[in-house]
């Protein structure tokens, strides 16, 4: 029981997800940060950005 992105909705999350990880490598957080937040963001790809905007690394 998954959740299925396809078509346009899944162009546009594809392309958040590049988005989050690049400010996330940009971000000034250590490397250890970085790397949970970039494995939570291609792990969990909705929640993961969802979190990452409220919570992650400025």
């Amino acid at each position: 029981m998954g959740i299925e992105v396809s078509g346009f909705s899944g162009l546009i999350l594809l392309v958040l997800n590049v988005w989050a990880i690049v400010k996330v490598v940009q971000s000034s957080a250590s490397t250890g940060n970085k790397v949970l937040w970039i494995v939570l963001i291609l792990l969990l790809p909705i929640i993961g950005l969802i979190l990452w905007y409220f919570l992650g690394p400025r």
